[in-house]
């Protein structure tokens, strides 16, 4: 069975000779390699340049032969295509000029997101013809929410309000850029399923700061328009940071993988959604910064929790930290190839 096979198989709950695996965020941060390249070019360089973002795409692979590759790139690319540009600052992370108004979001250009995307596409084409058929590859976006609360923030906030009370206060303006915000994802998604992608990847990185009552119509609803869009041509993961107490809202969205973060079991969380449903996660991030006999030993309680359960896709309950060392995710990457 090739990584491939395996990846598209746990995805579509059926059979696999052990859970596949790869790491959000495996592309960049904890590799030297990643890092020599960010020394010659800024972050933004390397996304909008196709052969330069293949590359980063492919380094982990090479070093850890992961079941999957994640395109390198970033959930604001979105935005940008919409025509609110944002930059990336050393030790300060992303900026972008905040949405305030009626006004600025009708200025949001929805027309030509897949013609200024087209980098991306690129890059994806140079490694789907790298991976060829051993290795699967991910494409992904950003959730309309979690797009949204950047947008209105103006980049990274340490309190993302400013959506929540549009969504409050004013729900026509809040659905308005909404709908634009979903139209944008969908037809980014359906670029890349175009391009030769084994599934894509929808990061709702801050569904988690929504009151459980407000998520399906504030964040969920527009998950299964984005979901809808697609007609099921590869599978989607859904991976909503923190959202732990709407399960079925989640199920709902149509999406054929839920991601699932460090803070809940993950059989408990399997069980409770349909047999059709698989599951991605979910090691705490932390743990790759400890030792490889902890790294082992977590990995290890994991693998035995869904022991004999289909739709497994191991990965992190976030992304990787910076601090990771080698060492660790190697230890992690063995203690699952050898599980029996």
């Amino acid at each position: 069975m090739t990584n491939r096979q395996r990846f598209t198989n746990a995805c579509r709950c059926q059979p696999v000779d052990r859970p596949p695996v790869w790491i959000m965020r495996q592309a960049g941060r904890a590799l030297p390699e990643y890092r020599a390249l960010k020394e010659k070019y800024s972050f933004l360089e390397l996304v909008r340049t196709p052969e330069l973002a293949a590359e980063v795409t492919l380094q982990p692979i090479r070093r850890f032969d992961f079941d999957a590759a994640i395109i390198f790139s970033d959930i604001l690319v979105v935005p940008e295509a919409l025509g609110q540009s944002y930059q990336f600052l050393e030790g300060k992370g992303i900026e972008m000029k905040p949405l305030q108004s009626a006004e600025d979001i009708g200025r949001l250009d929805t027309t030509a997101v897949c013609e200024r995307l087209d980098y991306v596409s690129k890059a994806l084409r140079l490694v789907r013809k790298s991976l060829g058929d051993r290795t699967a590859l991910i494409g992904f976006a950003g959730a309309p929410w979690t797009l949204a609360c950047f947008m209105l923030e103006g980049g990274g906030a340490d309190d993302y309000t400013k959506a929540r009370r549009l969504f409050y206060s004013d729900r026509p303006l809040f659905e308005r850029l909404m709908e634009k915000l979903t139209g944008a994802v969908s037809a980014y998604l359906r670029m890349q399923i175009e391009t030769g992608v084994d599934a894509v990847q929808i990061f709702d990185s801050l569904g988690g700061t929504l009151a459980s009552d407000a998520f399906a119509a504030a964040s969920g609803r527009w998950i299964t328009e984005v979901v809808a869009s697609l007609q099921s041509r590869v599978p989607v993961i859904v991976f909503s940071k923190g959202v732990n107490g709407n399960w079925r809202d989640l199920a709902a969205t149509g999406a054929q993988v839920l991601g699932v973060d460090w803070t809940v079991r993950l059989s408990e969380v399997r069980a409770r959604l349909p047999q059709n449903i698989g599951v991605q996660g979910n090691l705490d991030p932390l743990v790759l910064t400890t030792t490889p006999e902890i790294v082992a030993a977590e990995t290890r309680r994991i693998l035995n929790d869904m022991r004999g359960l289909t739709g497994h896709v191991f990965n992190l309950g976030h992304g990787l930290p910076p601090t990771a060392s080698l060492e660790n995710i190697a230890a992690m990457v063995d203690t699952i190839r050898t599980f029996a």
